[in-house]
């Protein structure tokens, strides 16, 4: 028998590797001969960079960038295991979880440091990149990015220092020490935000709350970032404005489609194409899966649902073990999905839950496998 093990990441309690050996020793118990193939997923966002490296047998470098407000700390990247592609995740240098919650500020935050880790790349003379843009601090649009890889943003003639504040105040942007490397590089985002640049949906409105914006910041914040669409469009030829997805990362997509030539694509896919986990699928007898919440936002387009429709393609059952399963989506789901299980029973606190959530998985993994026998 052979069985693919490929959870997400439960937030909160475990991380995608952590999942797939609590999986991965509850199909022990009860096959213990099976081949195993462990190969844990992530959607772009936070957990993406140790998903792949860990499915590719890839490497990591620590490399001293700024974080969002500017402080040098080390930032992991990766290499995946074809040692030609770096993994770049933003929250390793622009994260909310870099920030205690009173330092959270949109208006002072900046992306400088995933432009510092993008630059480290291109250093090291890699020249296909996977960017991670989940769990962000910032919302400059990727000017601070810009900024660390060669664009002058002037106020005046004066340079300045790209945040959320100085989004509304410069009135040039200088391309001509832009990184010229960046035209060799196939540069991909991953990511499942579809939220445009700026307007009512944009970045500004929708995330600037969740990264410490008060409703005169969200104002603010959205009025600097069509000024800075407005100025782009003029520069580069590409409008950002109502562009689908570019909102990501507090306009950091696309500050990255703009002036790096990069593609928006979907985060799961990116990482399902990296892994190379379709060659598996055609010898698979079954494929073992979870998160920390399985719901109609599943069915929009997050990991284990890319996960389900390359499966369902090739015929082979998906089982899914999660924290919790929402009971209002089961029969969507396992329109997708052979079988639903969840460690929540009803009589578990949601601290006992999280702070059992391995040995749970696995004991629950092997109570379902059993019941297959």
């Amino acid at each position: 028998m052979k069985i693919v093990i490929s959870p997400d990441a439960f937030k909160g309690s475990l991380s995608a590797e952590e999942a797939t050996k609590a999986l991965s020793n509850g199909v022990k118990k009860v096959f213990p001969h099976a081949e195993i193939i462990r190969l844990p997923v992530a959607d772009g966002g936070e957990g993406t960079l140790d998903a792949l490296i860990s499915s590719t047998g890839g490497t990591i470098e620590t490399v001293s960038v700024r974080d969002p407000l500017g402080r040098v700390i080390d930032a992991h990247l990766g290499v995946l295991g074809d040692g030609e592609t770096a993994v770049i995740e933003m929250a390793q240098a622009s994260g909310l979880m870099l920030l205690t919650k009173k330092e959270l500020d949109p208006m002072k935050a900046s992306t400088y440091g995933t432009g510092q880790l993008i630059l480290h790349a291109l250093d090291q003379g890699y020249r296909k990149l996977i960017i991670g843009l989940g769990g962000s601090a910032t919302n400059d649009g990727g000017a601070g990015l810009l900024e660390a890889l060669g664009v002058k943003f002037k106020a005046a003639g004066w340079p300045l220092e790209m945040n959320g504040t100085t989004l509304s105040v410069f009135d040039e942007i200088d391309i001509s020490k832009l990184d010229k490397r960046l035209l060799e590089a196939d540069i991909r985002i991953a990511s499942d935000v579809e939220n445009p640049f700026v307007g009512e949906q944009g970045a500004s409105v929708i995330f600037g709350p969740q990264k410490g914006a008060n409703p005169e910041m969200v104002l603010d914040l959205d009025e600097g970032l069509e000024h800075f669409a407005d100025e782009t469009e003029s520069v580069t030829g590409v409008r950002l404005h109502e562009l689908h997805g570019a909102g990501a990362a507090g306009g950091s997509a696309g500050a990255l489609i703009a002036y790096c030539g990069a593609r928006l694509e979907s985060g799961i896919g990116v990482v399902l194409e990296a892994i190379d986990f379709a060659k598996h699928l055609s010898t698979a007898d079954l494929i073992l899966t979870g998160e920390g919440k399985t719901d109609r936002q599943t069915l929009a387009g997050k990991a284990l649902m890319g996960i389900a429709k390359l499966a369902k393609a090739e015929g082979v059952p998906v089982l899914v073990i999660s924290g919790t399963i929402d009971e209002s989506a089961r029969q969507e789901l396992l329109g997708w999905f052979s079988e639903l299980h969840a460690l929540d029973d009803g009589e578990k606190s949601l601290a006992e839950l999280m702070a059992n959530a391995a040995s749970l998985l696995e004991d629950q993994t092997s109570v379902v496998l059993q019941n297959r026998k």
